[in-house]
């Protein structure tokens, strides 16, 4: 007879711990981007919804920005810091193929021997790791989870693009995911698109990047993000209508019980569509953080959080619908308790 493997068992329940974000110093307006574009503050606020975002300095890196916030949640969390024993950090903007930053950012916070690693679901990543993290803290696997969502996408975007210039910005959000007594995050409904990959994307792949400098020395042009707007604006609009249902129902909610939704702030024309769809009640607050902060890719659904929790629209432990979409094409949902914060 084979040997029996041991099997491990979690909790019932999780839920989001503590909630802290870093939002980079320099604030810039339309008319500071606008310039290299040939555009205008009204144009862009027009199209967007955005009046400011942040760009982060040189000092303000990756790993700082990420520990910033982690140490605010982890303080939020009002738990022991030893406790944490995996850190899971969605990023686009980490331009080393490898190693990951999660084993640095771990080391930063001073977490030893924990499991450190990255995600990239474009600007889906924070709701794709807090799903993950919910599953492994069920699953036992882990005990508590640090879940970080971090971007400096101005190290990726060609600021004479007039398509991604001025809506990309920069800036931190960190979320601790334990136990919980009762449900604090939901079922996710997540999936993708592969035959829309191409409608948020590296404008061409290191490989041909390599190639250019040996045929074009100085010359050649790095890789940049680039993004088809209509289709993306098209597929957030009308596609993503199910997807916040079938979260909504799957956490066993209506959309009238929603104190809170929270969408990725990528366009403040979608998050007006994607509300008016679902028929919210005017007692659901809906996240506006894309005006003040711009689209932060995976940053965006921690900050907006805050955002809404400084500002009063939402309190810590009410019930708030997150949706995150972007490159992939990918996208995920899940209902949670507003987490507690600093």
């Amino acid at each position: 007879m084979a040997a029996r493997i041991a099997s491990i068992n979690g909790v019932e329940h999780t839920a989001m711990l503590g909630l802290g974000v870093y939002r980079p110093q320099r604030v810039v307006t339309n008319d500071e981007v606008a310039g290299p574009i040939d555009s205008s503050d009204e144009w862009i606020r027009t199209r967007s919804g955005i009046r400011t975002r942040r760009f982060a300095s040189p000092e303000e890196t990756i790993i700082a920005m990420s520990a910033a916030a982690a140490r605010d949640a982890i303080e939020a969390a009002e738990i022991d810091p030893d406790l944490i024993d995996c850190v899971i950090v969605a990023t686009s903007t980490w331009l080393l193929l490898t190693p990951a930053a999660g084993p640095q950012i771990a080391t930063e916070l001073g977490l030893k021997n924990v499991a450190a690693f990255d995600i990239s679901a474009g600007c889906a990543g924070f709701c794709h790791a807090v799903a993950m993290a919910s599953d492994l803290v069920k699953g036992g696997t882990s005990r508590h989870v640090l879940v970080i969502g971090v971007e400096r996408l101005t190290d990726a975007i060609n600021p004479k693009d007039r398509g991604t210039a001025f809506l990309f910005a920069d800036g931190a959000g960190a979320v601790v995911i334990g136990p919980s007594d009762e449900p604090g995050i939901g079922p996710t409904v997540w999936g993708s698109d592969g035959t829309q990959h191409h409608a948020i994307r590296q404008d061409k792949d290191w490989m041909d990047f390599f190639r250019e400098i040996d045929e074009r020395g100085l010359d050649a042009v790095r890789p940049y993000l680039a993004m088809e707007g209509t289709a993306v604006f098209r597929w957030a609009a009308h596609s993503l209508e199910k997807v916040c249902r079938d979260a909504i129902e799957r956490a066993g909610l209506t959309p009238e019980e929603l104190d809170a939704m929270v969408p990725h702030q990528a366009n403040g024309r979608i998050i007006e569509i994607m509300a008016r769809v679902l028929k919210l009640p005017e007692s659901c607050a809906l996240a506006n953080d894309i005006e003040e902060t711009g689209n932060t890719s995976a940053a965006s659904i921690p900050l907006a959080m805050e955002a809404m929790m400084r500002q009063g629209d939402a309190k810590p432990g009410g019930t708030a619908l997150l949706i995150a979409f972007g490159a992939g094409l990918s996208y995920a949902a899940q209902v949670v308790q507003l987490p507690n914060w600093k």
